[in-house]
């Protein structure tokens, strides 16, 4: 507890001391499949979509999640009205709202509420189990909201044939690890292309067992992807005439990129926002998040 509280402190003191210009502007890096890092969180276009979800900038790996996502459909010109986009495991996270707030059109999906659960996803808030849970006011009008988000309950691992070949992207936060199995996940991301129209993007963040080559944990309800999944799925894609944007194996070489936080994630002891959960223990496993671009054969 000792060691988790040193690296809450010096990423919280860390944080204290980043300059955040106020005159942000959103810019195309030319973003990769990649794994979060601490010079992710300390850069430019992260400041810039946590001040635009009105997010305090904190070192932690779901926030790059969403900072990811929304980045790389700025780069690929999505965040444009009348475009139509595909969320998969929403839960209750920010990003319909936004995107709603661009006048894009958002089918908002997650598992039923009854399967949901029976998996204690609704106890924890991971679940969407109505579209009020996910409404943002801070972000969306209610009109906009309104107009633009739909709610839709579907089992990632058997996406219904109405969804095909309607968006111009998907995408899902941590969502494919809990599939049940590694060939499963990886199936998910060939399947969500099928969702989206010729050039649409797939845009998916989940798990990364970056320390070890073979041994992992498969065929549970969280699984970890190793650098191999990620290869394999991207050969598959790209014979297929996919373009899978360079896959990123780096996962930082700051201090926060070496501290691997541990549960609990909450405690008495750390009563506020985790401050230093770029990398975290899964069981015996190092993890990070990994987040893999895909856009669709023309």
């Amino acid at each position: 507890m000792n060691i988790k509280t040193f690296g809450y402190e010096y990423a919280r003191t860390l944080r204290e001391q980043l300059t955040i210009p106020s005159n942000l502007s959103p810019q195309k890096i030319n973003l990769q499949s990649k794994a979060c890092q601490q010079n992710d969180i300390e850069s430019h276009w992260f400041f810039y979509w946590c001040q635009e979800m009105k997010i305090p900038v904190t070192y932690h790996r779901k926030l790059w999640e969403f900072c990811y996502i929304l980045q790389a459909l700025y780069e690929y010109d999505l965040l444009t009205p009348g475009r139509k986009g595909l969320g998969f495991g929403c839960g209750e996270e920010p990003l319909p709202s936004i995107l709603a707030a661009y006048d894009i059109a958002i089918t908002a999906t997650d598992l039923d509420p009854t399967a949901s659960a029976a998996q204690g996803w609704i106890e924890t808030k991971q679940n969407m189990s109505s579209l009020e849970k996910i409404f943002r006011p801070e972000l969306c009008t209610k009109e906009l909201f309104t107009k633009n988000v739909t709610l839709k309950y579907v089992d990632m691992n058997a996406i219904p044939a109405c969804l095909e070949g309607k968006y111009d992207f998907c995408w899902s936060a941590c969502a494919l690890e809990h599939l049940g199995s590694i060939k499963n996940g990886l199936l998910f991301i060939e399947n969500s292309l099928k969702t989206l129209v010729p050039g649409g993007i797939s845009i998916q963040t989940t798990e990364f067992n970056y320390l070890e080559e073979e041994k992992t944990i498969d065929n549970k309800e969280t699984v970890l992807f190793r650098k191999k999944d990620f290869e394999q799925i991207a050969k598959k894609l790209t014979a297929a005439g996919h373009q899978v944007a360079p896959l990123n194996f780096n996962i930082g070489s700051c201090v926060l990129d070496k501290f691997i936080d541990i549960p609990p994630y909450y405690s008495r002891v750390h009563d506020i926002a985790q401050e230093a959960h770029l990398k975290l223990l899964v069981d015996r496993f190092a993890s990070t998040s990994f987040g893999m671009i895909v856009k669709k054969a023309v």
